[in-house]
């Protein structure tokens, strides 16, 4: 399955950036701290790929530093200046839990209620969903799958609020993929279950919830929602890879998980917020940062590590911070095009926020961390920004270990794990032109032979076994970042029968397109609207990480802390009319086989059907060549692709009303019910 790309580092990803960092040239040290904030910032931008970006420091309720770098746009001649926006991701998650606890502190809420209490109307397939809490939402340990986001990411859509209001609807078919509690997953559905929480409890939206009980009685006027008036010329602009034309502002409507906007110095000024009494009770602030994560299954050694669950926050014991003592709140966000970093100490009354179009949060968290480092330096508290694990010398390893050779798995794929009894562990991954090779230590764990990463199998009492990682990345110009997470999850022995088999190998390489995406839908600009279905590379019994079940259905399996079982979902197969059909977390798919090729005549019409399909048809040889002009409904968009499923036109991102028709490609036309395209070809 494709699914929207993940912008924050994954453990496994950062070792591969520790890998790959020793060939990446030093960056210059600054001893001004303009100079080196921004230095900070343009070294996150240059790792990350960004166009633009944007930094601040809030230090003992004030704003005392902040800058940009990069531009405002690729074509407009106007300065990237503090008041541009950018959108803030998944940061926004924290305001959701501030507003929760605002909500609990006035006794509206109680967090270790059920959320059934609150959302009579909440309904799964899996009788446990009874025990969910709201602070099981606000910690990822809900046990929910996660990723149902159908029409969520959206570009120059702010009213389209579907993807939150039809959430209760797609989940009451869902099942869990484990207890409530028994570990913290990244769950982005979690927090757009607690939205509807707070909104039926508040009797107000989200987004009015924020304005009135956080962003207005703080003075923050650069921080909004997709649904607020605001001047959408002040979004930074963002773009689609290497193309110069701008997007549309990208409006994510599930707000309390990722749709906020904000400046850096409003973002800082939020988080300095947090650092003292006022916004909320000491209580509450104690509350949110707590370790949630060591609740429920959750690696050993982990203080400081990138992942250490709070209510809201990614981590709250963060490296460098943590070896030296000072606590650190740490949340990164990433959207489709923005990307975003803020990183509190709350005992020393400073937070740093960096925000950027393109790039990746792991990165912007690390140059925010650089700022706080130089301002406690002012202050005369030093922070090593380097780390090492502890090297362990060789030692016999105990023979059982090479049992747990096999194939594991965990979101980002599947991987091969193999012990031999000399006591080396080769991991290869998709992606790599060899495995990592890791040996056998007297701690109990293997170590590469620079002694940078650690990995550890374990068994856990679930009885499932797992990697576990643990090292620093070592990027210059940056602070380094510690990792302790599960990585990988051996995947249990699976069979299917043999109808089932033939079924799922009769699917082999075919593509799928999804449906029922509106036509706003940023999916559709990312190539993100495409599916194919394979087991090369499945263990037997699987496609992919899901075990297969039958000849329609294969189940999620997994049980990863941390980010390695997030947005998991059942792949169901279906026929309808004739025709079939693939849905996951509410997606629905339709073979690309059942469409018949675009008319190459020279005119013609397109209308959505009543059920509100979008209708694909190939490219032909026919029509290959031809340029395609489209008449538009009120309603309705059209995308065009290559054979390469890249983007070529697009009616709603770039105003396109024609485009010449790539051979062997595809065009999609989607829109409202009834909504018809008039198509003349030349």
């Amino acid at each position: 399955m494709m699914q929207i790309v993940k912008r924050r580092l994954s453990a496994l990803a950062l070792t591969l950036a520790l890998l790959a960092a020793l060939a990446l040239p030093a960056f210059a040290a600054e001893e001004d701290r303009t100079d080196s904030a921004r230095a900070a910032l343009e070294t996150a931008m240059t790792y990350g790929g960004a166009i633009s970006g944007q930094y601040a420091l809030w230090q003992d309720g004030e704003i005392v530093l902040s800058g940009t770098s990069g531009v405002y746009s690729k074509s407009e001649n106007r300065l990237l200046t503090d008041d541009n926006l950018y959108g803030i991701g998944s940061v926004s998650k924290v305001y959701a839990a501030v507003a929760m606890l605002r909500l609990a502190e006035e006794g509206e809420v109680d967090l270790d209620e059920p959320v059934t209490t609150y959302l009579p109307d909440f309904t799964m397939a899996d009788s446990r969903y009874r025990d969910i809490t709201v602070r099981m939402l606000l910690n990822h340990s809900s046990g929910l799958m996660g990723g149902t986001i159908v029409n969520s990411f959206l570009l120059n859509d702010p009213d389209n609020l579907s993807a939150t209001e039809d959430l209760l609807e797609r989940l009451s078919t869902q099942s869990l993929q484990a207890d409530p509690g028994a570990y913290s997953v990244y769950c982005n559905d979690g927090f757009t279950l607690a939205q509807l929480v707070i909104e039926a409890v508040s009797g107000m939206s989200f987004a009015r919830f924020v304005r009135q009980e956080i962003t207005g009685p703080l003075g923050l006027s650069a921080t909004f929602a997709p649904q607020d008036d605001f001047d959408w010329s002040l979004l930074a602009k963002t773009y689609l890879g290497q193309d110069v034309r701008e997007l549309p502002p990208e409006t994510i409507n599930i707000v309390a998980t990722g749709g906020m906007y904000a400046s850096a110095s409003d973002l800082a000024a939020f988080g300095g917020a947090l650092c003292g009494e006022g916004l909320l009770t000491g209580e509450s602030l104690a509350a949110m940062s707590g370790q949630e994560c060591l609740n429920g299954m959750w690696p050993d050694d982990s203080e400081g590590s990138v992942l250490s669950y709070g209510l809201g926050w990614d981590a709250v014991e963060f490296f460098p911070f943590s070896a030296s003592g000072i606590q650190a709140l740490v949340k990164g966000g990433d959207s489709l095009v923005y990307h975003a970093g803020l990183v509190v100490l709350p005992e020393y009354d400073m937070a740093a926020a960096v925000l950027t179009s393109g790039g990746v949060s792991t990165y912007n968290e690390m140059a925010a961390s650089q700022i706080l480092i130089d301002a406690l330096a002012e202050e005369g508290i030093d922070v090593n920004p380097t780390g090492q694990i502890t090297a362990s010398p060789a030692a016999d390893m105990p023979a059982e270990l090479a049992d747990w050779s096999g194939a594991y798995g965990s979101a980002t794929g599947i991987g091969t794990v193999e012990v031999t009894a000399d006591g080396t562990l080769s991991l290869m991954m998709a992606g790599l032109t060899e495995p990592l090779l890791f040996t056998y230590r007297a701690d109990g764990t293997f170590q590469d032979e620079t002694d940078s990463i650690a990995v550890r199998l374990v068994e856990e009492d679930n009885g499932q076994i797992y990697l576990q990682q643990f090292g620093y990345s070592a990027l210059p110009g940056l602070p380094n970042l510690y990792s302790a997470e599960y990585i990988l999850e051996k995947l249990p022995a699976a069979t299917a029968d043999d109808a089932a088999m033939a079924a799922w190998e009769a699917r082999e390489g075919k593509g799928y397109v999804q449906v029922n995406e509106d036509y706003t839908s940023a999916l559709y600009t990312f190539s993100s609207v495409f599916a194919g279905m394979s087991l090369q590379g499945s263990p037997e019994g699987y496609v992919s990480i899901n075990r297969i079940a039958d000849a329609d259905s294969a189940l999620p399996v997994l049980q990863i802390p941390g980010t390695g079982s997030r947005d998991a979902g059942a792949i169901n197969m279906y026929v309808q009319d004739g025709v079939e059909y693939m849905e996951l977390n509410g997606g629905i798919y339709r073979d690309m086989e059942s469409y018949g090729e675009i008319y190459a005549g020279s005119r013609s019409r397109c209308t959505v059907l009543d059920n509100g399909e979008a209708r694909w048809y190939l490219v032909g040889e026919d029509a290959a060549g031809r340029t395609m002009t489209v008449t538009l409904p009120e309603d309705g968009g059209f995308y065009v692709y290559d054979s390469a499923l890249q983007l070529v036109a697009a009616s709603h991102t770039y105003g396109d009303t024609q485009a010449v028709l790539p051979e062997g490609g595809v065009v999609v036309f989607a829109g409202d019910a009834g909504a018809q395209f008039g198509i003349t070809m030349e």
